[in-house]
């Protein structure tokens, strides 16, 4: 039988929980960067389209990458009505988080990922469809 590990009682402390190339959290003793950039500097001086864009491709856009990449939002915007018919169906007074679970849910399974090449293509989906399950909902 293996030796009981003794708890430092310090959390997660010192921990490594896996490695990635998108996100530190107190590298530097505090803080949290997205690919080596400030978090509260991006939201200081992007846009969301932006940080999106950097998370995806690992670099901040160039102004014509940015207009190329917001026509294509645009243009992925609309929502399949059997989407829509399910968001109407949700209660009103449903919490943000579970509409948005759900339309993710149901956007899966009607436009599902056949090819794991797709993962970017099916991001960008889903970051254009997101705010108009919340309008749906909540209209402006």
């Amino acid at each position: 039988m293996a030796a009981q590990k003794e708890l430092s009682g310090a959390g997660l402390r010192g921990q490594v929980a896996g490695k990635t190339a998108l996100s530190t959290v107190g590298k530097s003793g505090s803080g949290l960067t997205y690919r080596g950039y400030d978090v509260s500097e991006l939201a200081d001086k992007c846009i969301f389209e932006e940080v999106a864009y950097l998370l995806l491709y690992g670099n901040l856009p160039t102004q014509s990458e940015l207009e190329n990449y917001q026509a294509k939002l645009k243009s992925l915007r609309g929502l399949p009505q059997a989407l829509k018919d399910v968001l109407e169906r949700i209660p009103s007074d449903a919490h943000p988080m579970d509409v948005l679970r759900t339309g993710c849910s149901m956007l899966g399974n009607l436009e599902s990922e056949t090819d794991f090449a797709q993962q970017n293509d099916k991001t960008d989906r889903m970051l254009a469809a997101f705010p108009l399950n919340h309008q749906l909902l909540v209209p402006l």
